[in-house]
């Protein structure tokens, strides 16, 4: 029989049928055609209902029931215009993938009459089971009841899935005690804080600023490889990672795929899922090769915070559906093969008054400059205080095969700012201690950062190797996974900016109660600020093992596992950082620590299992049979009476063979038997520790090791599963 690898080569081979795209279309003649915009509402609602939309979606006023049922009903005649008969509320569970729950909006009457309807309840409050979505024990089994609630500043959409339309509703998602239960809910209060606290520094410097929005453009990079293929092979369907695999001849080391030509398969698969994008209001404006061979990345317009995380969290699913009608895989795995590239989801994040200022955007004058000089020290005391929770709100099982891997920002969390603003905040520091005066103040504002009005967007240096970089008008946080909900780091990071800025404003305040002047009291507690975090700024190269030698003697945070990087989340420090600035209670904090333990725990014993699994049904089968074939012709020789020289290089090769079989089935044993120890664990963080060390540490790379040989040794024509150069490069 055929093995399955063969018939998709021969499908590949032989072409496969291609997707028909409809032709582009001009982006602006499709952009939010099936988003329920405040353009589309002043259409369908009255006066008041519109108002009342308007007021809670730009106003964050809470929705007001009574204009509810207004509000549904115009959304419903707007829905069924576009062929919609269901509607559901989208929201983001601790899972970090989307749920639903589909409902018709047909009804009967009492009397037995049919009736399409939409009622303000169930627009503006549903009620989906809590019980089997991860809670971290803030719900039993027996407690079933949650609440999802419409989150008005995310505009509701239509979901094209084949011929089926549904209405979908962004909605929070609390338990029946109110605890949140989503990604979405603590996004939003640390959103809050940020903008309270935000707003109130910034009234030092413009008493028209009323509000300031958290900005986020996020970079989307993953692999795009042949459907038929990938599903061959048990582990890229389980794990979306190879566990086995030996490098190609040919890798990323021509440096030839970045920003090359796109393959015509991929770029009908990017033009379909763009066009499906701005349908949805998803601003991509960027597409490319990425460095690894079939690996990609697309890019969106900057927009408010909760918006992108909405948005991004929305592409990965339509990305996972439109590849399938292109009989692709897109793999959002953060490592999906190994010795090349891995994938991550730049976070480049900044902060915007409803003046119209880009907060980290150095400006012309020294009003603006000294503004900007407040938020961008803010932002680097931020980072240098909270690193731990900062790498914590990355860490995952699949980013653990990326942060440092050469690839990657390490696991070491430090900022790059460049040469202009490096020799700025060297020169403000070098005056600590000195006291300003009425002359001092002049040159406060017009020369002692000088050289800030010549930074132009593109006048710092881009380090790669920076887990947060700052580009110009922004900070890039790219240490951030592929397959990750942008709402984990950009709560923590919004969080503990707002604190920042709080403790910030009580020094400022301080000091001016003391007589200082405003301009000087800003200016000493940034010098303040410079001093103590300066050991987070890193300008060189973070691949580099003297860097890690050096951040340790800074003082900074090297945690390469997620276990133990999880346990920055609960500290009695960042307890209080997130109590304080009401983003998580104690007990949602727990149960979050909880949760992600599990999860670690749980890819890494699937990936274990189907490491187990593979090793026994694909790996060791394919090479006894050739280890047969091979002794069958060595008896055969040597029955034929020929000299053992002739058949000297077959006794290596067996050889060989033989000991890499007994090693995979051997560590195969003993992994199982490991893994058995790590299940008898109850400790939740001792348990995710044992699987670390004692399952993945100890034997994943040995066993793969082994693996990889005999796939050099074995026979092609027995090896059952796609190779590296057959994944990467056909398609």
């Amino acid at each position: 029989m055929e093995s399955l690898r063969f018939k998709a080569l021969d499908n590949l081979s032989n072409g496969l049928p291609k997707t028909k795209v409809e032709a582009s279309k001009k982006i602006t003649d499709i952009f939010n055609e099936n988003v329920f915009t405040l353009d589309v509402a002043r259409k369908f609602l009255s006066d008041e209902a519109y108002k009342s939309l308007l007021a809670s979606t730009r106003g964050h006023k809470k929705i007001d029931r009574n204009m509810g049922a207004r509000i549904a009903n115009g959304m419903r005649v707007w829905a069924e215009g576009k062929g919609v008969t269901h509607f559901t509320h989208w929201f983001q569970p601790l899972t970090g993938l989307s749920a639903e729950k589909h409902d018709s909006f047909f009804t009967l009457k009492s009397d037995g009459t049919p009736l399409e309807e939409f009622e303000a309840g169930a627009l503006i409050q549903q009620e989906p089971d809590a019980s089997s979505f991860p809670s971290g024990g803030l719900r039993a089994t027996f407690e079933a009841r949650g609440y999802t609630a419409w989150d008005p500043s995310s505009p509701p959409f239509i979901m094209e899935i084949g011929n089926g339309r549904t209405l979908c509703i962004p909605t929070i998602f609390v338990s029946y005690t109110g605890e949140s239960l989503d990604t979405k809910t603590p996004l939003l209060k640390a959103l809050v804080a940020l903008d309270k606290a935000a707003t109130d520094v910034c009234q030092y410097f413009d008493k028209n600023v009323t509000r300031v929005t958290a900005t986020l453009g996020w970079e989307q990079e993953y692999f795009v490889i042949d459907a038929g293929l990938a599903n061959t092979r048990p582990d890229l369907v389980l794990t979306g990672r190879t566990v086995y695999g030996h490098a190609p001849a040919k890798g990323q080391q021509l440096d030839d795929h970045y920003f090359g030509a796109i393959p015509e398969r991929i770029y009908a698969f990017m033009r379909d899922f763009e066009q499906e994008s701005y349908k949805l209001g998803i601003p991509i404006r960027t597409r490319h090769n990425e460095v690894a061979p079939a690996q990609f990345e697309c890019a969106p317009i900057f927009e408010e915070t909760n918006l992108a995380v909405d948005h991004n969290t929305l592409l990965m699913d339509v990305m996972d559906r439109v590849a399938k009608r292109h009989g692709l895989k897109c793999l959002l795995h953060e490592k999906p093969f190994a010795g090349i590239n891995g994938s991550g989801k730049h976070n480049n994040w900044s902060l915007a008054t409803d003046t119209g200022v880009n907060l980290l955007g150095p400006g012309k004058t020294p009003k603006t400059n000294l503004m900007f000089l407040t938020f961008f020290v803010n932002a680097i005391k931020a980072v240098h205080d909270y690193a731990d929770l900062l790498r914590a709100s990355i860490a995952s099982a699949g980013n653990d095969h990326r942060l440092g891997a050469n690839e990657a920002p390490p696991a070491i969390i430090s900022i790059f700012i460049g040469k202009y603003l490096t020799e700025a905040l060297n020169e403000i520091e070098a005056r600590v201690g000195d006291k300003f005066d009425e002359q001092d103040e002049a040159m406060l504002k017009l020369d002692i950062h000088k050289s800030i009005p010549e930074l132009m967007l593109d006048n710092t240096d881009r380090n790669r190797t920076s887990p947060f970089a700052f580009t110009g008008n922004k900070f890039e946080f790219r240490a951030v996974g592929s397959s990750a909900n942008c709402a984990n780091s950009m709560t923590a990071l919004n969080t503990i900016m707002a604190d920042t800025l709080k403790s910030f404003k009580a020094d400022v305040d301080g000091l001016i109660e003391k007589g200082e002047k405003k301009e000087v009291a800003i200016m000493q507690v940034i010098q303040k600020y410079i001093v103590e975090s300066k050991s987070v700024l890193f300008e060189g190269d973070g691949y580099s093992e003297a860097w890690e030698k050096e951040a340790k003697k800074r003082g900074l945070p090297n945690v390469k596992t997620t276990p133990l990087a999880l346990d920055a989340y609960v500290t009695n420090k960042n307890k209080k950082l997130f109590e304080s600035n009401e983003i998580y209670s104690h007990a949602e904090l727990e149960a979050r620590h909880e949760i992600m333990l599990e999860s670690y725990i749980k890819k890494v014993q699937i990936e274990a299992r189907v490491m187990g699994d593979m090793a026994t049904t694909f790996i060791l089968p394919s090479a006894i049979k050739y280890q047969n074939l091979l002794i069958k012709n060595i008896v055969g020789l040597k029955e034929a009476g020929l000299p053992a020289k002739s058949y000297a290089n077959q006794k290596q090769v067996l050889t060989a063979i033989s000991e890499h079989i007994n090693v995979v089935s051997d560590n195969v044993e003993k992994m199982i038997e490991e893994r058995k120890k790590a299940n008898e664990i109850k400790d939740t963080r001792k348990m995710a520790i044992a699987y670390c060390d004692n399952v993945k540490g100890k034997y994943f790379d040995i066993i793969r090791y082994h693996v990889d040989k005999l796939e050099l040794l074995v026979d092609d024509s027995f090896w059952t599963l796609p190779k590296y150069r057959e994944l990467l490069f056909l398609r």
